[in-house]
């Protein structure tokens, strides 16, 4: 019903008032009691897909990436859509309007999106305060700097956010990949990376003493457009700071093959979606196999299919996560996948 009449309608308007709408539709068939029935048509179940990841326990391996619920408004309802975890954010300390509009485009030849929404979010303490309710699902928060923060200020930012959000979250995405926000990719190079990830770890031992809780899951979401040197780098920057795992990938910058007018092509951003498919699951089997296998990896990009969500698992992920494969599907993608891990070799 997604596909055939609901997704016709929704593409028809711009896509950042269509992301609101929704957000507003499932906000208010959910207090009208649509919950009971949206878990019904889409969730499953079933012990097998559970999945110990870091040392947290997963309902199943199948998540909503960051970018989607930024300011943490949603969590539990779309929770209702099947998913096994949900990443709210890019959250920064302060809040900012982000990239002026149009930022947002749909390249539907391509099935894919460009953003250049640039960390628009309401800042982490107004999230917080909707994180202290009740989850129904595992939290991840992503977290990034203020567009006016300069690199060599950085650390202070994602700390501000991680100490904001410790209590609140069950693991971090340390996000440095993102295109949007001016420099912010030059913190992927090896020496302010391995600072700033070992930062965090510290300030994770002290939150975890301080609150006599267990240390949080530290995350490093990557850019699929890393070099395989960069990608070694990675792998050594993981070992030498302990951090429990790597999301690949973010979106990228690179615009080859695609079908969609060559206006939209050109339009600055990271793209996401169908023409990110094959890279992303180069950069996992990369990470998996040149590391041997020491640390969990997230598969995101260009999921649209259970059969996409497989070829990421069998190249070394362990959990993966949608977001534009989510825009184009509908949630049943979601139920189509997780059915699908059950029926593979895959199911645990």
């Amino acid at each position: 019903m997604y596909k055939s009449l609901l997704r016709p309608f929704l593409f028809l308007l711009d896509p950042e008032k269509v992301h609101y709408l929704s957000f507003w539709i499932i906000k208010v068939t959910s207090r009208l009691g649509f919950s009971v029935l949206y878990r019904r048509c889409y969730t499953i179940d079933d012990k097998r897909l559970e999945r110990e990841v870091f040392g947290l326990r997963f309902k199943n391996p199948v998540g909503l990436a960051a970018g989607f619920d930024k300011n943490a408004v949603l969590f539990n309802e779309l929770s209702n859509f099947g998913f096994g975890f949900i990443e709210i954010g890019t959250l920064t300390p302060k809040p900012q309007t982000g990239n002026p509009r149009k930022r947002l485009f749909r390249l539907k030849a391509d099935k894919a999106i460009i953003n250049r929404m640039g960390f628009n979010n309401l800042g982490v303490f107004d999230a917080v305060e909707r994180l202290k309710k009740k989850h129904q699902v595992l939290i991840g928060g992503n977290i990034g700097k203020n567009k006016v923060t300069p690199n060599d200020q950085a650390i202070t930012d994602y700390l501000i956010c991680f100490k904001a959000l410790f209590n609140h979250v069950d693991y971090f995405v340390v996000n440095v990949s993102s295109p949007n926000t001016p420099g912010l990719r030059e913190l992927q190079e090896k020496e302010p990376l391995t600072a700033l990830l070992k930062e965090l770890k510290q300030e994770n031992t002290k939150q975890a003493a301080s609150s006599r809780s267990k240390e949080k899951p530290i995350l490093l979401k990557i850019a699929p457009d890393l070099t395989n040197d960069q990608l070694l780098d990675i792998i050594q920057i993981v070992d030498a700071t302990k951090i429990e795992g790597v999301i690949a990938t973010n979106t990228t910058i690179a615009r080859e093959d695609l079908k969609s007018d060559c206006l939209l092509v050109e339009e600055k951003g990271g793209l996401s979606g169908k023409p990110l498919t094959k890279r992303s699951t180069e950069v996992i089997r990369f990470l998996s196999k040149n590391s041997n296998k020491a640390f969990p990896i997230i598969g995101v990009g260009g999921i649209h299919s259970p059969e996409d969500a497989l070829e990421k698992l069998e190249a070394g992920a362990t959990l993966v996560q949608l977001w534009t494969g989510f825009v184009y599907e509908g949630p049943i993608l979601v139920k189509k996948i997780n059915k699908a891990i059950l029926a593979s070799s895959f199911e645990q």
